[in-house]
């Protein structure tokens, strides 16, 4: 029958030991002698010695103790969940080959600071066995691996407050006339700084100001580094039940990713919409960093545009398996995704609309299987919300820069009710995403910029939609009208006229325009005499281009002097840019005369 004796002590106000032993006959065994201050704990073949400053040994066995998180675990135990316990055998190494070796000399000294910084910083064990290995010292080392290595490495038990059920678990691999002696130390300054900080943390899940000075205190007292304060800290942060969920979850992704070498774009998405979660439930980005940093995340993640990346982010949430984490779309991911919705479109990046689609669809076969239905609601919330923009955006653009564009109530009517959708979800989004841009789009033109400014005032005071609607299309009018009045009076001026316009040439081709305007059927009523001096205006300021500045500006590279133009003129660009082009016909010039003015500075 299995015995076990318990011997418990302190070295000094820092380190406590617990010493157990457990054999048929434990109560025979004499395994420790007091020598001035060092206790020395003893089998034959076997000593390890704890005295005021550290830990000395000679014979077989070794260490283990929990894996901190944020240690620096070995790549081979990081990527193997199943591993939680670091394992240092005596007079073991590795050869650059990275084969594991084993060596007869296992005499070491270790002080109780390596002790605790290398390994646990609270809590490490040391063992030794005797009656089940014989040999050379190597002999019995690799012995004991083949023995305890798998259940050392993987037992939670380590973590236990009661060495019973470890030293249980671990005399049952052994022979019946074997002997397992186990060594706990306990550094009670660190174990004092967990308690006092797992208590705020969890309590808060972060450290009130009102505390923070009690745990410096305590620290400075206790003569705590600053390194094992944030190993504690990292620790007791994982530990919480719902930041090792996230964490974990991120932890089996990002392993996954390492055995086949890549992240795709996919499984990025997912890490970082983990990161997302955890930022929006208050965990510690600085819990990711170790997984990152061990698992080479930057060497193996290929990066893509920051929108599209976003996308691929909180969609991936729709499609996750871990049902336990709770990553619904919110508000503000829906903003996120509108926002990408919106440089993709001005980007022309149809991999978004691939990516929503393949989503979708996604959704739609998991529904069929049987998944929830409230997944298909949340994807078509998201579609709804992008059919409020993109429909919004193809109206807007449509009034700002198609002249006799067909503006009808339904038109109006849609507008405001998306404007309303997105409104709802933040204030002024639907100026910020639709407006805000295209009103200093240097290409909007005059009657453009009327119709988007009446339509963006309208929508803000809650102006009716028979009001907005009667607006935008006396505005549309005048824009036809404006156009009609443009060609009739250049194609007089080409045909009949001087280039330079007298006053008496403008009472001439006011009257010959009245009359071609009534030979053609076209002629509004009364005539718009306003429009018609607009035109002539701006007739004068393109002649005045033409003629003096436009060759000034090729010949001497002015980019300057255009863009002064451009401004102060009202002329719109698209416009001007149609005169430059054909001035350049007309005059035998080839088109890279004025890329350099064209481009921006």
């Amino acid at each position: 029958m299995q015995q076990e004796l318990r011997l418990h002590g302190h070295i000094d106000d820092s380190i406590e030991y617990f010493v157990t032993v457990a054999a048929r006959d434990a109560e025979s065994c004499h395994f420790y002698e007091r020598d001035g201050n060092d206790l020395r704990i003893f089998s034959p073949g076997n000593e390890m010695r704890l005295d005021p400053d550290g830990l000395s040994h000679w014979g077989n066995g070794g260490s283990f103790c929990e894996y901190m998180y944020g240690i620096d675990q070995p790549l081979a135990d990081l990527i193997k969940r199943e591993v939680k316990n670091r394992l240092v055998l005596f007079g073991a190494g590795y050869r650059d080959s990275g084969e594991l070796t084993f060596s007869d000399d296992t005499m070491e000294r270790i002080s109780y600071e390596q002790i605790f910084t290398e390994g646990h910083a609270i809590s490490n064990c040391f063992f030794f066995v005797t009656g089940s290995i014989y040999g050379a010292l190597k002999t019995q080392q690799e012995g004991l691996l083949l023995l305890l290595g798998k259940l050392l490495k993987r037992t939670p038990r380590v973590g236990d407050a009661d060495d019973a059920r470890l030293v249980d678990e671990l005399f049952g691999l052994l022979g019946h006339r074997s002997h397992f002696y186990l060594i706990r130390l306990i550094n009670k300054k660190h174990q004092a700084y967990y308690d006092l900080f797992q208590n705020l943390y969890f309590t808060y899940r972060t450290i009130p100001d009102t505390a923070y000075g009690n745990l410096q205190a305590l620290a400075q007292r206790l003569g705590i580094s600053d390194h094992q304060q944030q190993r504690i800290r990292i620790a007791v942060m994982y530990a919480h039940r719902d930041n090792r969920l996230v964490v974990d979850e991120y932890r089996a992704i990002l392993t996954a990713c390492h055995h086949n070498g890549t992240i795709t774009r996919q499984e990025n998405a997912r890490l970082t919409r983990l990161k997302t979660l955890a930022t929006r439930n208050k965990i510690p980005v600085a819990l990711f960093a170790p997984l990152d940093n061990n698992l080479k995340y930057e060497k193996m993640v290929d990066h893509e545009q920051d929108y599209i990346a976003h996308t691929r982010e909180i969609l991936s949430s729709l499609l996750s398996s871990n049902q336990r984490l709770d990553q619904a779309i919110n508000r503000e991911d829906m903003l996120r995704l509108l926002y990408a919705k919106s440089r993709a479109m001005n980007n022309r990046d149809y991999l978004f609309d691939q990516i929503l689609l393949e989503t979708s669809k996604v959704c739609d076969e998991r529904v069929h299987e049987g998944a929830d239905v409230a997944l298909l609601e949340r994807i078509n919330t998201i579609i709804e919300y992008f059919d409020h923009y993109e429909k919004s955006a193809t109206e807007i653009n449509n009034l700002a820069f198609m002249v006799g564009v067909r503006i009808d109530e339904q038109m109006i009517y849609a507008l405001q009710r998306s404007f309303k959708a997105l409104e709802r979800l933040q204030k002024d989004l639907f100026d910020v995403l639709l407006f805000k841009d295209l009103l200093i789009n240097p290409f909007l033109g005059v009657y453009g910029r009327k119709k988007v400014v009446t339509l963006q005032q309208g929508l803000y005071l809650g102006q009716d939609t028979a009001g907005l609607l009667v607006q935008l299309r006396l505005i549309s009018a005048d824009e036809s009208i404006y156009c009609q009045l443009l060609i009739v009076v250049k194609e007089l001026l080409r045909n009949k006229y001087s280039h330079v316009l007298s006053w008496e040439y403008r009472v001439v081709i006011k009257r010959e325009v009245e009359v071609t305007l009534k030979i053609q059927g076209t002629s509004p009523d009364p005539f718009p005499h306003a429009i018609f001096r607009e035109v002539m205006i701006n007739v004068e300021k393109e002649l005045f281009y033409l003629q003096e500045l436009l060759p000034q500006i090729i010949a001497e590279n002015k980019r300057d002097l255009r863009e002064d133009f451009l401004l102060n003129s009202g002329l719109d660009r698209f416009y001007v840019e149609e005169l430059e082009n054909d001035y350049l016909l007309r005059n035998g010039l080839e088109d890279h005369v004025l890329e350099k003015v064209r481009s921006s500075p």
